[in-house]
């Protein structure tokens, strides 16, 4: 019985929490750190797309000067 009080104690504390003392962000802020997770994806993605690219040819090249 102590378990099923507990449980519901911690949702409710969890659903009081959520609407009362988290501070969520405007739409703004959210659309403003959407675009910086995405551009920093995007130079991410690049960057090791560029990393594997060279070491591709680098390997492409010593293997073909080895057999």
């Amino acid at each position: 019985m102590n378990f099923f009080r507990k449980t519901g104690d911690y949702f409710k504390e969890s659903y009081n929490e959520l609407v009362h003392k988290v501070s969520w962000p405007t739409q703004q802020e959210l659309s403003s750190s959407t675009i910086v997770v995405m551009s920093a994806s995007l130079i991410f993605a690049l960057v090791i797309f560029a990393i594997d690219f060279l070491f591709e040819n680098v390997i492409k090249f010593f293997y073909s000067n080895i057999f």
